[in-house]
């Protein structure tokens, strides 16, 4: 049974010797044991009614006191970020996001993210669907480019959160990838799951998550090929996993192929996006042009 934030756990040891962090992580507390072993190190765990130590050790009978605090969520500031806006009304904006922008607070990012920009270029949108992810109904990586839609009403991330969810929006991709897929067109029907050897990694798993990319040769580009790309499922790097797997990883990929000199990141952006208006179901359709970054790279490569 997980324990609850704010939620008071009591155990009574059933053997001895067993150092206190193992013992809880042997309960069934649903905290992984580095954040058990953080809450003993900050005295959220009493032994007999006294803080106790990681390593100290539970004898049979000793009584073992658990408190999970609550979660505390961080404060996310408004911070004057350049968006190109391509398109705002009173229910949602479409942004056509840089390369090296992550969209929200996380470890190592705690702020100058897309999220901080929106809140500095629509103030109303706090708290939209959440604190530390306002307005937000999807996600590109931080290294890919192009258009994204965020909600600027609890009705807006609503219907839209639903469009997304039923497979009904729309995301168009233009890629670089080493060699050249065959057939020139087709569907890449592979289930991604966390690779179980890189976990910081995702990967073609038997057992994973139902995930299908539909793939066209736009032109073939020196040793590489343009593709335009339709997610039919948005698994976490889901184009970039497909692309390796098939062989054809994406040109500056560092993760799930190699770096290259030609570019400073992986070479993906998000060139279409449409979905229904989320109040007046009319069919929205935005397109973004490859950024300044990214169109001399394929002008070099039609050279080679």
């Amino acid at each position: 049974m997980t324990a609850p934030a704010g939620a008071i756990r009591e155990f009574t040891a059933g053997q001895d010797a067993v150092r206190l962090d193992r013992f809880l992580a042997d309960r069934k507390t649903g905290l992984s044991r580095s954040r058990l072993h953080s809450l003993i190190a900050e005295g959220m765990v009493r032994l007999n009614g006294t803080p106790a130590r990681p390593a100290q050790r539970v004898r049979a009978g000793d009584r073992v006191t658990l408190t999970v605090p609550p979660a505390r969520e961080p404060d996310v500031v408004a911070q004057p970020i350049p968006l190109s806006v391509v398109y705002q009304d009173a229910q949602f904006i479409v942004i056509d996001k840089p390369a090296g922008l992550s969209v929200h607070p996380g470890p190592g990012h705690p702020d100058s993210t897309l999220v901080n920009a929106l809140l500095a270029c629509c103030p109303d949108i706090q708290g939209i669907g959440g604190v530390t992810r306002p307005g937000i109904v999807h996600r590109l990586d931080k290294d890919t480019s192009g258009l994204m839609v965020a909600a600027k009403t609890e009705r807006a991330h609503r219907d839209l959160s639903a469009q997304i969810k039923e497979r009904q929006v729309q995301k168009g991709y233009l890629a670089v990838a080493a060699g050249v897929p065959e057939p020139s067109e087709g569907v890449i029907d592979a289930p991604i799951a966390r690779d179980p050897r890189q976990r910081k990694r995702m990967a073609v798993v038997v057992g994973g998550r139902e995930s299908r990319t539909a793939y066209r040769v736009v032109e073939q580009v020196g040793s590489y090929s343009l593709l335009e790309l339709d997610l039919e499922t948005g698994r976490t790097h889901q184009i970039r996993v497909h692309l390796a797997y098939r062989g054809h990883p994406l040109l500056g990929d560092g993760v799930y192929g190699r770096r290259s000199p030609l570019l400073a990141r992986h070479f993906l952006h998000a060139h279409r996006l449409s979905f229904r208006h989320p109040v007046s179901g009319a069919a929205m359709t935005f397109h973004a042009n490859l950024p300044p970054e990214l169109e001399p790279v394929l002008q070099e490569l039609r050279q080679t």
